[in-house]
């Protein structure tokens, strides 16, 4: 059965651990690539308050076989209390990039 490619977004403070966390996932062949986004803000409620700040997005182009190492990782290197971690199926792409990113990925 082919493996599903999947987009994991998650968000981080700045951009310093934004690089370290992408650089992680690619050192770990556990990504074909990450995108980090320029600053954005975000409006949120955490512990019963409405929280603003500056973050910036992560998406990670990897499979649903890797998706729990991607996970893991995130989770453990990451300073939040409770990070974003969302994990959306690939409906759809182009062969050849489906391709590289199952090729980036096998361990």
């Amino acid at each position: 059965m082919p493996e599903t490619s999947l987009i994991v977004l998650t968000t981080l403070p700045d951009p310093a651990s934004a690089e370290d966390l992408a650089e992680k996932l690619i050192a770990e062949n556990i990504a074909a690539c990450v995108n980090i986004m320029g600053e954005m803000t975000s409006i949120y409620r955490w512990q019963g308050k409405i929280h603003k700040g500056t973050e910036h997005q992560l998406m990670v182009k990897t499979t649903d076989k890797c998706y729990p190492r991607v996970q893991a990782l995130i989770k453990d290197n990451h300073p939040y209390e409770l990070p974003e971690i969302l994990a959306i199926p690939v409906a759809d792409g182009l062969p050849d990039y489906i391709d590289w990113v199952n090729t980036c990925t096998k361990n």
